[in-house]
């Protein structure tokens, strides 16, 4: 019993907010790829947390998936904490309702986890189920709970990735209905925020492939959205999530759409293709001062297309946000596309600091 009890303080300890006037918690996401790794590398000691996209769960509880063995020495090696997530596969919401109601698939996925912990020495788990529908709220906070009471006593803290929302009504759509009650509404935030040590706000995807152009998270956007949180979750449990990768407007031609063939769609870019692409075609970069995001549109074959950057400027507004709010810190989506200007806001910490200070 003294074990568990130790295990379970140190998690806590781990996730512990850092004090007023610092520069606040410093999470970024990794996916396994060169480029990710190559940013881990250079920058290391500009981050406190990693947040590695690495396992993966269906309908029947099975967890599957694993953290680059060089990606947990380097953390190691430099006082980073390491939290991998666990995503459900795909977002299919059908399988993830199967696993939520079903008992010995909770089971079983809460046991791994727990296994997971004790066998890499891992800092925490991030839950990061998606396309949740709002009948299967209760159901998540019981799966958040079980997972909890799981993993603490093998010594890893846990937290949540959750999809933004800015007001308590869905909105004025039927586009924003079908947000609320599948990505949206799902969320017990009071709950999960009582059970976890923190949530990672997902405020970004304001605008998608499925919506006209626009900054994927400009800033009175995101200001709404963790004045909402606020509401459920204290400052101290909230970390803003920002995104790093730039979003490309185009006219996408496909045959498998019909009868039309064709739509409005976009991708995300790196910050270097963005900037490449708009030098292609001579555009000018424009800066909105009300959202605080760069932008630029030029004509491809006589339509426009657009893109909106994510660069140093539009990341500096965000981290003036989250400490405006007095937040736990901030969950960067994702290495390895971001303007490299963005590093030269996070001073490297010093030797023998703790990360997060």
């Amino acid at each position: 019993m003294l074990r568990i009890a130790f295990t379970a303080l140190a998690a806590a300890a781990l996730y512990a907010h850092p004090a007023a006037g610092q520069q606040g918690e410093r999470l970024f996401y990794y996916v396994d790829n060169e480029a990710a790794f190559e940013s881990l590398v250079t920058n290391i000691d500009r981050i406190d947390v990693l947040g590695a996209s690495a396992y993966y769960v269906e309908e029947d509880g099975v967890i599957w998936g694993d953290v680059d063995p060089r990606v947990i020495a380097l953390t190691r090696e430099h006082g980073v904490k390491l939290i991998p997530l666990l995503v459900n596969r795909g977002f299919n919401q059908e399988k993830l309702h199967t696993l939520l109601t079903d008992d010995a698939a909770r089971a079983r996925v809460t046991a791994s986890l727990a296994e997971l912990c004790r066998r890499h020495r891992f800092d925490g788990i991030q839950i990061d189920f998606e396309n949740l529908s709002i009948n299967d709220r209760d159901a998540f906070t019981r799966f958040y709970r079980e997972a909890a009471a799981a993993i603490r006593p093998a010594g890893c803290g846990i937290s949540a990735a959750v999809v933004h929302r800015p007001d308590e009504l869905p909105g004025p759509t039927p586009y924003h209905k079908w947000l609320f009650d599948s990505w949206r509404g799902g969320y017990d935030l009071a709950a999960l925020g009582e059970i976890g040590d923190f949530i990672s706000i997902m405020s970004y995807s304001q605008h998608t492939r499925r919506t006209p152009p626009g900054p994927q998270a400009g800033t009175p956007w995101v200001d709404d959205v963790v004045e909402y949180f606020l509401r459920f979750v204290p400052a101290a449990k909230l970390s803003v999530g920002i995104a790093v990768s730039s979003q490309h407007w185009y006219t996408s031609y496909e045959e498998r759409i019909t009868p039309e063939l064709a739509r409005s769609y976009s991708a995300q870019l790196s910050h270097a293709r963005a900037v490449g692409m708009i030098e292609r075609y001579g555009a000018d970069v424009k800066w909105d001062d009300e959202q605080e995001v760069s932008y630029a549109f030029f004509p491809v074959g006589g339509t426009f297309e657009w893109i909106f950057l994510e660069d140093a400027r539009s990341f500096r507004a965000k981290l003036d946000l989250m400490r405006r709010h007095g937040l736990r810190g901030f969950s960067v989506w994702v290495l390895g596309p971001e303007d490299p200007g963005i590093w030269q806001a996070l001073p490297p910490r010093q030797p023998g600091e703790r990360p997060g200070a």
